[in-house]
């Protein structure tokens, strides 16, 4: 086995989608208008922005491909490592598609300052999160969703907190205009510069 693994290649449709992303900030004038709206291009970092099959099919592939070599490389501990079952945790979804893509263009920077950001920072504050997370509760098996219930509460109290956004709404609108405070003109003090006497006019 190899001292050290090679980090894991995304597939081509992401390695072109990287590169439609590099030509809306290095490309020409043409390229752009060729690619058109840039915020409805596909960016490896958010998931939810992968809308086709392909796309989403090669990103799990390299995310898959990522966790395995993080617990390969950096998980000597086990308690550091990503848990078997982080697809079915979003927070982890959205949280190792980011550490995949800063880890990825370390990789192409011509020095080693990314990559010294990326072990010194990211890494290590991807992985104290997630063990303050998941701690140990998926070390055995997944376990479901403890916020679960809290949750439900929380969506089923969406009524009663549009109805305090509405009732803010209107009590924060300026008075109608006949209730407006009228304006009047403050007495202006005169002061006698020999004597010093304050008198109002």
């Amino acid at each position: 086995m190899p001292l050290a693994l090679p980090y894991p290649q995304p597939g081509p449709a992401l390695r072109n989608a990287y590169l439609d992303l590099d030509l809306v900030l290095d490309g020409t004038d043409a390229d752009r208008a060729e690619l058109g709206d840039p915020s409805m291009l596909p960016r490896p970092w958010d998931p939810s922005t992968m809308t086709t099959p392909r796309l989403r099919a090669e990103l799990w592939e390299w995310l898959e491909a990522v966790t395995t070599w993080i617990n390969t490389e950096y998980a000597w501990d086990s308690s550091a490592g990503i848990p078997a079952c982080w697809p079915m945790h979003p927070h982890l979804v959205h949280e190792i598609a980011v550490i995949a893509d800063q880890r990825y263009k370390a990789a192409l920077a011509y020095s080693s300052d990314l990559l010294e950001d990326w072990h010194r920072y990211a890494l290590p504050a991807f992985l104290d999160r997630l063990n303050g997370r998941v701690r140990t509760m998926c070390d055995e098996r997944h376990q479901e969703w403890p916020g679960r219930s809290r949750y439900a509460r929380f969506a089923a109290d969406a009524a009663r907190r549009k109805e305090a956004y509405r009732l803010d709404e209107e009590t924060s609108a300026p008075p109608p205009p006949d209730e407006q405070p009228r304006l009047r003109v403050v007495e202006q003090p005169r002061i006698d510069p020999l004597t010093g006497e304050v008198t109002y006019q």
